[in-house]
């Protein structure tokens, strides 16, 4: 590698680190003066604030070989088996539930941390898209790594790259039309 190519990188740390970094949320047993700070999420929504986000209590036990296995980055551990509400009358409904979306796997648990415990830092650090169009910029930690995110949304387009909400990795590019009168998938209720 040449030397601009290593002060590239030293920039783009340097550029991710400077605003982002952040320290995990007090909690209000440990502050001095627990009544002076805001717990409201509504009052910190558009101020640059930090959420701790843990992993899902029903996420299967993820192995560190598995993560080295690239058939078991194809494959969809969270879920498996495709909802009632996904092609209810297609014989060949399983297996184009696993072409969906291929590579759960990787994107969530190989270079996603969602089976870790993150801090994620940002104006809106628990949402995907600022509620108010525009830009959305988070970066999610896990311990030294950070984790960049920033998302863009007005009117009928969407874009979004870097690791979401759950420590998961994606990207997403949609030109879509607002069709008011669309009904949304029906909800799953989850034991």
């Amino acid at each position: 590698m040449k030397i601009s190519g290593w002060l590239g990188l030293i920039f783009a740390v340097a550029l991710l680190s400077a605003g982002c970094q952040s320290i995990p949320p007090i909690s209000a047993a440990t502050q001095k003066n627990p009544a002076s700070v805001s717990t409201n999420a509504a009052e910190l929504d558009g101020k640059w604030h930090s959420v701790e986000i843990s992993p899902s209590p029903d996420l299967p036990k993820i192995h560190t070989w598995q993560k080295f296995n690239p058939v078991w980055w194809l494959e969809n551990d969270d879920d498996p088996i495709p909802p009632a509400w996904y092609l209810p009358d297609d014989p060949h409904r399983a297996t184009k539930w696993r072409f969906r979306n291929p590579f759960h796997n990787f994107n969530f648990y190989v270079i996603g941390v969602a089976d870790k415990k993150i801090v994620r830092s940002g104006r809106y650090p628990e949402k995907i898209s600022n509620p108010n169009g525009g830009w959305n910029f988070a970066v999610s930690r896990r311990k030294i790594i950070l984790l960049p995110f920033i998302s863009y949304q007005r009117g009928k387009f969407e874009f979004y790259f870097g690791w979401r909400t759950r420590g998961n990795f994606g990207i997403k590019f949609n030109l879509s039309s607002a069709n008011e009168n669309q009904e949304p998938r029906p909800s799953i209720e989850v034991k």
